[in-house]
């Protein structure tokens, strides 16, 4: 019953995108192009994101559903230009699923731990597209911290890895040393570069401790944030600004917001 259901909710959601897409649908909808859409995908994802970040599951239901909206919608353009339709979308991750998990749909013998599931996954990809390398698919349009992880996972994957974190800690702290060196020589070209270098081994060590680099860093910002609204509210509630408070007692400040927050 449940299935039943959800099959005649999805087929009315392709029915009313259809229908804002027709002659006398909604303008906004019609004048829409693939590329059109993808600042609102961007939006849509993040909001996700957000809504994840702060457990707010009601939050999270609807930006799950505006995603839904813009699958439907980007396929509905597709179909309008018989580039493709619905039924080959599921068609094709349907079928994509069965194929690259063969444990679990063939009583395929292969090892099921985690980590074989990923590199079995990656040889599979590799294999079905046709990759002229293993670091094909991450797309560079990814945000920097994101892409750099999923490369080095690529890497891994292949065997081009780090025996463990102690190497991991080691290589981080002689990026320090080299972008301290650049730093003492005033030499902008390599501080860039070695300022990437070091953020890149950063991305290596949240690898191996099994963090999210982009997640880490996301919640540092929020918590800065946090942190600096409470800085701010206390410096309003002491009539005071930037501009009349020394550095020594922001910090002084800043340490006691540090501990409640």
């Amino acid at each position: 019953m449940y299935k039943k259901k959800v099959s005649e909710q999805f087929i009315k959601l392709i029915e009313i995108v259809e229908k804002l897409r027709s002659p006398d649908g909604c303008s906004w909808d019609r004048e829409q192009t693939p590329k059109s859409l993808l600042p609102y995908f961007l939006e849509e994802a993040y909001e996700v994101i957000e809504s994840i970040d702060s457990e707010n599951w009601d939050n999270l239901k609807e930006e799950l559903g505006d995603i839904l909206l813009h699958v439907i919608l980007q396929t509905q353009i597709g179909i309008e230009y018989n580039r493709f339709n619905t039924l080959d979308l599921l068609n094709t991750i349907n079928r994509k699923l069965i194929n690259r998990h063969p444990s679990v749909f063939r009583n395929s013998k292969t090892n099921t731990g985690l980590d074989n599931q990923k590199k079995n996954w990656e040889e599979l990809k590799l294999k079905e597209q046709n990759r002229k390398s293993r670091l094909d698919g991450v797309p560079v349009t990814l945000p920097a911290l994101n892409r750099a992880q999923r490369l080095q996972e690529k890497a891994s994957f292949a065997g081009f890895d780090w025996d463990d974190i102690g190497s991991v800690w080691e290589k981080v702290e002689e990026e320090i040393e080299e972008l301290k060196d650049a730093q003492l020589h005033a030499d902008e070209k390599s501080i860039e570069e070695e300022l990437g270098d070091l953020i890149f081994s950063i991305v290596n060590l949240s690898r191996f401790l099994n963090i999210s680099s982009e997640d880490a860093l996301r919640n540092a910002n929020k918590k800065f944030a946090n942190r600096f609204y409470k800085l701010e509210k206390i410096l309003l509630k002491e009539g005071k600004n930037f501009r009349n408070v020394s550095l020594k007692e922001l910090n002084e400040i800043w340490d006691k917001v540090k501990k409640e927050i």
